[in-house]
């Protein structure tokens, strides 16, 4: 008899390495270690989250299923079509609160409410929430757990150049080492205006994975990227502060939110999000509409708001359970950061409705 890993894989299937849940609970105990090592001293400092401190705004928004979608995209919150409230939340990726003018990756990620049904973390079966993360580029730079080993203290003791590059030229990660690049190295005038990608898979009903992807529905031309003496320390939260304006009756921004389905196990894997999944083979189909209404939303209240909600991609439907070695990493990962920093900050960790109080202004 064939063992598991000379089966064919099928299409969604994962394939769990033996020593991941080890290597996970190591990372997670590294990742406690830095945490307890960095935390900010003084009255009143707060810890934030480990990646992605910075945002650049979170905002209202309304998430609109579309109709008559094809049979095969009809699972979940696009069984039907309907509407969601929404926040949304673009940051950038260093650990650090740095200064728009160094380049960086970033990110965006978006909570649905009121979406009914159980879900899957154990500690909020009750939920209201779908939550879907995504980034400024369509591929990860660390494939699996054992890697995640390394990286973290290549990363967090400022030598994130020798886990790319080592001393042994077969281990070295060039694949990676572009992703990553690729990602940090990108000319961002506006957040609002970017495309961005789930990079790691998850269900769509049964027997099916998938990627995501926003795109902006862009009415005119991008804003030019500001000269360099131009450019301010927050320029990014400038440039969306200018865009959705305070102004009630302006337009907006709106995405469009797309699905990618698997077509082939082994060219678009699972268990690999450094692999970008080629759009020609496989393309996007749109699934919904993401409306950003104008809104003043650059106030102590909402980022205060901000800064106490949790967004990872394991608030979730069974539906779209996230998928493979990153996901995994992520469901011990984000849930442990994110119990530390409420915990320090004295805050509860809860997920919230539509029937709270409004957050921060207008």
């Amino acid at each position: 008899m064939r063992g598991e890993s000379e089966r064919p894989i099928g299409l969604g299937e994962e394939r769990v390495p033996a020593t991941e849940a080890a290597d996970i609970e190591t990372i997670v105990g590294d990742l406690r270690r830095q945490f307890a090592a960095t935390l900010p001293q003084g009255a009143g400092a707060i810890a934030r989250r480990d990646q992605h401190p910075k945002a650049h705004g979170c905002l209202r928004a309304t998430f609109m299923v579309a109709d008559g979608l094809d049979e095969r995209l009809r699972h979940g919150i696009f069984a039907a079509p309907g509407t969601y409230d929404a926040w949304v939340r673009f940051s950038s990726s260093s650990p650090l609160m740095s200064s728009d003018k160094l380049r960086d990756a970033h990110g965006m990620a978006i909570k649905l409410l009121g979406v009914p049904g159980e879900k899957l973390l154990d500690t909020e079966r009750e939920a209201e929430t779908q939550d879907f993360v995504l980034a400024n580029n369509p591929a990860f730079f660390v494939r699996n757990a054992r890697d995640y080993i390394s990286f973290i203290p290549a990363f967090t003791e400022g030598r994130i150049l020798s886990f790319f590059f080592g001393l042994n030229p077969l281990r070295c990660r060039l694949h990676e080492f572009f992703n990553m690049l690729h990602a940090t190295k990108q000319a961002v005038s506006n957040p609002l205006q970017i495309r961005y990608w789930s990079q790691t898979p998850s269900r769509l009903g049964p027997g099916q994975a998938v990627k995501y992807s926003v795109i902006p529905r862009l009415t005119g031309p991008k804003d030019p990227m500001p000269p360099d003496e131009a450019q301010t320390p927050n320029f990014l939260r400038e440039a969306m502060k200018r865009t959705l304006g305070a102004d009630p009756s302006g337009p907006g921004v709106t995405f469009s939110f797309l699905v990618q389905l698997q077509t082939d196990p082994v060219r678009m894997p699972v268990e690999d999000a450094t692999v970008i999944w080629d759009e020609r083979v496989a393309p996007f189909y749109l699934v919904a509409a993401l409306h950003i209404p104008p809104q003043d939303f650059d106030t102590p209240a909402r980022d205060t708001f901000a800064e106490n909600l949790s967004f990872m991609p394991w608030h979730s439907l069974p539906a779209h359970q996230p998928l493979g070695a990153t996901n995994r990493i992520r469901r011990r990962v984000y849930e442990e950061i994110s119990r530390l920093r409420h915990e320090h900050n004295g805050v509860p960790r809860r997920e919230p409705t539509p029937s709270d109080p409004p957050a921060g202004s207008a």
